[in-house]
């Protein structure tokens, strides 16, 4: 099956500020797709960034040493509660995995990340709420 990724002109993804090689490794995704990576370091940061542009997603840690994932979810969800959130986590124990079901989370993802992984979850996000393939890999063709 294709999908039309043409709908999307421009795709902005939201991401945690880190102190560790995260936005590189993200920047290893997104650039060779032509996806715009956003940081934000606090609930603030992340709202003023939502209301002056389209996000399509947001990726959040819950280690970030500037926030709590969760609280800024629920924030997040209280304005834009259609935005889909991906949750980070190194601790991904019963009560953080309840929480975030309650706040709609789209998908939680053990640390340290698989790339694969995260690629998958943003393969199957886009296809599900954008019907975009953007993310998807094809074989080679060689």
């Amino acid at each position: 099956m294709v999908y039309n990724t043409s709908q999307l002109n421009e795709i902005n993804v939201l991401a945690s500020e880190a102190n560790w090689a995260w936005p590189e490794a993200l920047k290893s995704i997104f650039q060779p797709r032509g996806i715009n990576l956003l940081v934000a370091g606090n609930a603030s940061e992340f709202l003023n960034i939502i209301q002056r542009k389209r996000i399509h997603t947001t990726i959040l840690d819950t280690d970030s040493e500037n926030s709590n994932a969760l609280a800024v979810i629920k924030i997040i969800k209280m304005s834009y509660p259609m935005l889909p959130c991906i949750l980070l986590t190194s601790s991904a124990g019963q009560t953080l995995l309840c929480k975030a079901l309650q706040l709609d989370v789209f998908s939680v993802i053990d640390k340290p990340v698989d790339m694969k992984i995260l690629r998958e979850q943003l393969d199957r996000l886009f296809i599900k709420k954008y019907k975009s393939d953007i993310f998807r890999e094809y074989p080679s063709q060689c």
